[in-house]
């Protein structure tokens, strides 16, 4: 499979251009005329003004129950891709608290009593498990970061 490698280039302002090759990076730096923003992903800044003409790019998102998959790409060819895969513990983690609570109330200790006022899902609407919200914000955080 052969590897299309890009650079990310920022304008003077800071603001994104189209990604460029690496042959291009290394001139714009060896000239001077670029300086190094980031080392992952590999991204310059121009010190130089430049005409902010971009091209379209569309962004793909496979969401799956395990991994995300992302993929930004113009008409020709494709810009970035990336797979993340996403956190599967936090279920087991929220039943291990709830484990420990439960066995709290049967020892000699103080009491604490179950408490069925103070549910979440009773004091506002649009409430999601806490698995699922980690889900969806690791989504939003990966796309937000791809834009």
């Amino acid at each position: 499979m052969e590897q299309n490698l890009r650079v990310f280039v920022l304008n003077k302002r800071g603001k994104p251009l189209m990604p460029c090759s690496p042959a291009k990076a290394r001139h714009l730096l060896k000239e001077k005329k670029a300086i190094v923003k980031r080392r992952t992903p590999f991204t310059i800044q121009l010190t130089i003004a430049t005409g902010e003409s971009k091209q379209p790019v569309s962004l793909g998102v496979d969401a799956g129950y395990k991994h995300v998959g992302l993929s930004a790409s113009t008409e020709k060819a494709e810009l970035y891709a990336s797979e993340v895969e996403l956190r599967q513990d936090i279920t087991d983690l929220l039943s291990a608290r709830l484990a420990l609570r439960r066995s709290r109330r049967n020892r000699k200790m103080r009491y604490r009593a179950p408490r069925f006022d103070n549910r979440i899902r009773t004091k506002r609407k649009g409430w999601l498990a806490p698995s699922v919200e980690n889900r969806i914000n690791a989504h939003l955080s990966r796309i937000e970061a791809v834009l």
